[in-house]
């Protein structure tokens, strides 16, 4: 009896892996069906023997495992979708495009889940239930609109509509990354000159004023005492530092620090505003598509509430989807959450009445992606003065503990 490593589906559709002893390959594919699990990958072999890995009191690490990717970028998305919006479009078999986009794909995340979804699809699985197997890859509203092109048979205006919105998506991200960049770079280096500062320059003044013996001003003091204790106790302030990143980062993946993070950003200055318009535009654009694609109103804002970025915005589109579902109109439950601003809600009002929600909801869209465009292109100009002034009091700072008790030294001399 040879043992054979195999990798399935159960009758849930869970992901489940393991190994069995048979006599051959199909005689673990028999046991696999008597268990109503889908084989897709049977091997000989144990799993845990294959790749590289390290042993040692009972640990097993994979070498290969640590360094593998385990995301797919958004260019890779974004090509995907292109190619399977050619290929639907075209008429050429769903199996046949799939494993040849598996083969083709840059991205070796994408091609091992492209050929299990190939291997889902052979078996009689959806497209969209064989894409919801990989939810690391493919977001809920990526599946509900596949759902929604197979069953219309308008799959290429599915990818067609998917390839715009992670487009926007993309050129949103690129837009706030170069609107960020210059204030993060130069709040990086003033903290790493105060570093090398406190370092390096403060102590040969010190000990240069330490010899003279004179009575040094406050601002002096202050400088010499801070670089001390930075050259004492950097240990602490290191594992402080440390522990509160540990820290910050464990309670921002706990759903209620989620939350609250979420809700705070939106409210800092400057930059708050900009987060929601970013959230609300990802609202209001992918709930336009699914509404237009036929996608019920419930599952539509059920979908888009998950998609926006923003928990604490998040929550404020799952309250209107509770008020729809005892029965409110869209105008009445957008108006309560507060989330909206009164021409929005009026476009929404005019969208109900002439039931042409979805075209009201892209206008609503484009209204938030100009006005982000507008604020990112501020944004620098903004940030511009408060690096300045920050700037300024830390050279005035330096300028007044080293060369204050100078002035005062060359004037007792004279």
């Amino acid at each position: 009896m040879a043992e054979f490593s195999y990798r399935g589906r159960s009758s849930d559709g869970q992901l489940v892996e393991g190994t069995l002893q048979g006599a051959s390959r199909a005689a673990v594919l028999k046991q696999l069906k008597q268990q109503n699990i889908i084989a897709t990958k049977i091997e000989a072999g144990s799993a845990k023997a294959s790749g590289s890995s390290v042993r040692g009191s009972g640990l097993s690490i994979n070498i290969a495992a640590l360094f593998k990717p385990h995301k797919v970028s958004m260019d890779d998305m974004i090509m995907f979708s292109r190619q399977m919006y050619a290929l639907t479009r075209s008429g050429i078999p769903l199996i046949r495009a799939i494993n040849g986009l598996a083969d083709a794909t840059r991205s070796p995340v994408l091609s091992e889940v492209l050929r299990d979804i190939t291997r889902s699809l052979t078996q009689g699985t959806t497209l969209a239930n064989a894409f919801r197997a990989h939810p690391h890859v493919f977001g809920e509203l990526f599946i509900a609109m596949i759902r929604m092109g197979e069953t219309t048979g308008r799959l290429d205006s599915a990818f067609r509509q998917l390839i715009d919105h992670l487009e926007l998506e993309k050129d949103t991200r690129k837009k706030i990354v170069a609107a960020t960049r210059y204030p993060i770079i130069v709040t990086v280096f003033i903290f790493i000159a105060l570093f090398i500062v406190n370092i390096f320059v403060v102590p040969q003044f010190s000990s240069i004023f330490s010899k003279l013996g004179a009575d040094l001003p406050l601002p002096t003091i202050v400088l010499i005492a801070s670089s001390n204790f930075m050259l004492k106790f950097w240990w602490l302030i290191v594992g402080l530092l440390v522990i509160a990143i540990g820290s910050f980062i464990y309670w921002k993946k706990t759903p209620e620090g989620h939350l609250q993070w979420d809700k705070f950003i939106l409210k800092i200055p400057i930059l708050g505003g900009v987060f929601e318009r970013v959230a609300l535009g990802r609202f209001a654009r992918p709930f336009a598509m699914m509404l237009e694609a036929g996608v019920p109103l419930l599952q539509a804002l059920t979908v888009t509430s998950r998609t926006v970025g923003n928990e604490h915005v998040g929550k404020g589109i799952e309250g209107m989807l509770n008020g729809i579902e005892r029965g409110e109109s869209l105008l009445a439950t957008a108006s309560s959450s507060g989330m909206f601003n009164p021409l929005i809600l009026q476009m929404i009002a005019v969208g109900e009445e002439t039931g042409n929600v979805s075209d009201l909801l892209v206008d609503i869209a484009d209204f938030y992606d100009q006005e982000v465009e507008y604020d990112l292109k501020r944004l620098a100009e903004s940030l511009e003065p408060i690096l300045l002034i920050f700037m300024g009091a830390m050279v005035l700072v330096l300028a007044l503990g080293v060369f204050l008790p100078m002035w005062e030294l060359g004037a007792a001399f004279n």
